[in-house]
């Protein structure tokens, strides 16, 4: 099995037009995600590709059957998409665009627990998803993951997201699914709702979690994972070296005193069970050696 998405996923782009959103929603189609529409507002009735284009999600998703939408618009427009894929009853979402406002963030979240309980974002600010073999909805390249688990990986980071695929691929470790949750202050999606989907998927065995410095969801995941979470995690975090008081690649990566750093969140994970590596190499080497022994 996977989480959240498989090959029945049915995915609309918004933003197919532009220029990154065709490069990345024909990329996905190719890799064998079915991408059923594009939504433009002004270009309904044009194709690209042969994929049908609709002025707005809900058209596109009565005419498809669509039930996930993957955007790829300006930061301007971005807001208003995933709310407009929400009240279309979209039920899942990724959002790649960055250099969204916090404010605007916070507000989508609000609304998206108070008015659209049935939709979940992932993103934004982040590569997507993957479930290798099965559906790809974002920018992580198919090329470096591998199917038939038995690994679910959940990532703040898009690079190490990456490495970690391309890692545990070179050494045959497949997995169920990849999911990078992005490093902005207000995620769609967390740490412990990938963790909560991982531990119900009988197919993940164990989970890879990749953290970095800011904030406290990776204390939380900790908490989550200590309480609830019955299969081997390993976990990295990255920001060891960061200096306090300086924003680290992430909106949501910096670090202010005492709080959100790398190694009060390591400990944190290391005290709930999880086994904690030093680099992103020997995370990958650490997952390899613990399924060799599941």
């Amino acid at each position: 099995m996977s989480i959240f998405v498989d090959e029945n996923t049915k995915v609309i782009v918004q933003g197919l037009t532009g220029r990154q959103g065709r490069f990345h929603g024909l990329r996905n189609r190719d890799y064998g995600t079915q991408v059923v529409a594009g939504v433009t507002p002004g270009k309904g009735g044009t194709d690209i590709e042969g994929i049908p284009i609709f002025d707005t999600v809900k058209e596109a998703a009565a005419a498809t059957g669509a039930n996930a939408s993957f955007i790829s618009v300006p930061p301007k427009a971005a807001s208003a998409a995933v709310l407009e894929a929400a009240a279309a009853q979209v039920p899942f979402v990724v959002c790649i665009t960055e250099f969204i406002p916090a404010k605007d963030e916070a507000m989508v979240s609000a609304l998206l627990r108070r008015d659209f309980p049935g939709t979940r974002l992932v993103g934004p600010n982040c590569p997507g998803i993957i479930s290798p073999g099965r559906c790809n909805i974002g920018i992580t390249s198919g090329d470096i993951a591998l199917a038939g688990g038995p690994v679910g990986i959940v990532s703040r980071s898009g690079t190490l997201t990456y490495q970690a695929l391309y890692e545990l691929s070179q050494q045959g470790v497949g997995q169920t699914t990849c999911v990078g949750i992005g490093g902005d202050p207000v995620p769609g999606t967390n740490f412990i709702d990938c963790l909560a989907a991982f531990e119900a998927d009988p197919e993940t065995k164990a989970v890879l979690m990749i953290g970095e410095i800011g904030g406290e969801e990776e204390e939380k995941a900790a908490d989550f994972i200590r309480s609830y979470v019955s299969k081997p995690v390993v976990a990295y975090v990255a920001g060891v070296t960061a200096p306090p008081g300086r924003k680290m690649g992430h909106a949501g990566a910096i670090v202010s005193g005492s709080h959100g750093t790398a190694k009060g969140k390591m400990d944190a994970l290391r005290a709930a069970g999880a086994v904690v590596a030093k680099n992103p190499t020997e995370a990958g080497e650490l997952m390899v050696d613990l399924v060799a022994h599941l």
